[in-house]
């Protein structure tokens, strides 16, 4: 079968599209920027669209028609608004509009991966319209399939399984909001494998299918679990508060303005107090089995160097990029309230007055840019770079300039170096995928 793949490079979706090909099928992968993913998923084959811009069927025909797809599986998702997402437009309307035009282009068969709490009546925008694009779809005639996971466990740490395995390996004491909330876990590769089955048509269709574990566990429990998978011993719990996190959630919020999808925005921290459990028998009745626990999956796949150094350096992300952004803001902000002060350590140079106000002046105004730039998730890369590129020339014009920093006692030259490493490690972190 020749099978639609919406999200095809997320941690569902590139294990969705793995699983397809390994039973024959022929995959197109649909998806915002694909450039990366094409090197990484050579054996699918790619097409760019933003589903933000797939909100009318007409749309939707520019893609499918011609196309030939006998099915199409929906693995695309958007936690909350954001510079970059649209949580309506994504989730919603263009699935509105796509379920429409595959009964026009004859696509009949339909495989959507949803949420277990996804219902009109729930207290987040991601539930709600997952929900209501559920029930838009359980009113075609087309021939579907909802498979609800709980929470994903994967070997790609993206999102909430990120923030789970950064958790567990804090030192010192273990941090948690909501520790007593329950959840059901489910092995991404069992998810891909229930995808198969349901685009086969091994699945009975026009049926809601919750993908859980048997049993729930609490966050402590889930968190203490992925601590002892890293190699860690346990250690002490300290709750935060709910005004702590809430008020925590509202600054990942703005982060999320910037273009950064923090796992501690206010919609992943009510959907973790508010628990993430199923029905997990309809499935297990299907399939005489029941799908592997948390342990099972853990057990699966041993921890390595490469999760611990991921799951240590995680958190800091953020840090290193506020150090860096307020660094070299303030750097600038002194260069432009200390004119005076900044122009007699290049008097000795015997550059005119005017030079030197251009330098110290010019310098400043990049210092502040470039501070600004790196907290926009778009650019940030290319502000780190951009730090490194004028840390080089502030060395090399302090070298002719002002030859005598190199001895000051307070190693002002010294001390950019740091600041070079640090903007090369930002370079290295600002992958989200």
């Amino acid at each position: 079968m020749r099978v639609l793949v919406l999200g095809a490079y997320g941690v569902i979706g590139t294990r969705v599209c793995g699983a397809l090909i390994d039973q024959g099928h022929e995959v197109v992968g649909l998806g915002r920027s694909i450039a990366r993913a094409q090197r990484r998923l050579p054996r699918v084959k790619w097409i760019a669209h933003d589903l933000r811009q797939l909100v009318t069927v007409d749309a939707w025909h520019g893609v499918l028609v011609g196309q030939r797809f006998d099915a199409a599986v929906n693995a695309a998702g958007v936690l909350q608004d954001g510079a970059q997402d649209d949580v309506r437009a994504v989730q919603e309307a263009a699935m509105l509009a796509l379920f429409a035009a595959c009964d026009d282009a004859g696509i009949k068969r339909f495989v959507q991966i949803s949420a277990t709490r996804a219902g009109d009546a729930a207290s987040t925008d991601f539930m709600r319209t997952k929900g209501r694009a559920d029930e838009a779809l359980r009113g075609s005639t087309l021939d579907w399939v909802i498979l609800r996971p709980g929470l994903v466990v994967a070997t790609d740490a993206y999102g909430g399984t990120a923030l789970l395995r950064a958790l567990a390996a804090l030192p010192v004491v273990t941090v948690l909001a909501y520790p007593e909330s329950r959840m059901q876990t489910v092995d991404v590769d069992d998810v891909a494998r229930a995808v198969v089955r349901a685009v086969g048509g091994d699945v009975p269709t026009r049926q809601t299918y919750d993908l859980v574990e048997a049993d729930s566990h609490s966050l402590r429990q889930v968190v203490g679990a992925f601590r002892a998978w890293l190699g860690l011993a346990p250690q002490r719990v300290i709750v935060v508060p709910d005004v702590v996190a809430r008020f925590a959630g509202r600054l990942a919020d703005l982060t999320g303005q910037l273009g950064w999808r923090s796992p501690l925005r206010t919609t992943a921290l009510e959907e973790t107090r508010a628990s993430v459990v199923g029905d997990a028998e309809p499935w297990r009745r299907l399939t005489g089995a029941p799908l592997a626990s948390l342990d099972q999956v853990l057990m699966r796949r041993p921890s390595t160097v490469q999760d611990r150094w991921f799951a240590r350096l995680f958190l800091l992300v953020p840090v290193v990029i506020g150090v860096l952004s307020l660094f070299w803001i303030l750097s600038g902000l002194i260069g432009f309230v200390n004119l005076d002060a900044a122009k007699r350590v290049l008097a000795a140079s015997g550059l005119g007055d005017g030079v030197q106000s251009f330098l110290v002046v010019g310098g400043a105004l990049v210092d502040v840019v470039l501070g600004g730039a790196i907290l926009w998730r778009r650019q940030a890369r290319t502000a780190a770079f951009g730090m490194i590129a004028v840390s080089v020339l502030y060395l090399m014009g302090g070298a002719i300039f002002a030859p005598h920093l190199w001895g000051d006692p307070l190693g002002p030259m010294l001390k950019v170096v740091p600041g070079m490493v640090l903007a090369l490690l930002a370079v290295q972190l600002v992958d989200e995928r």
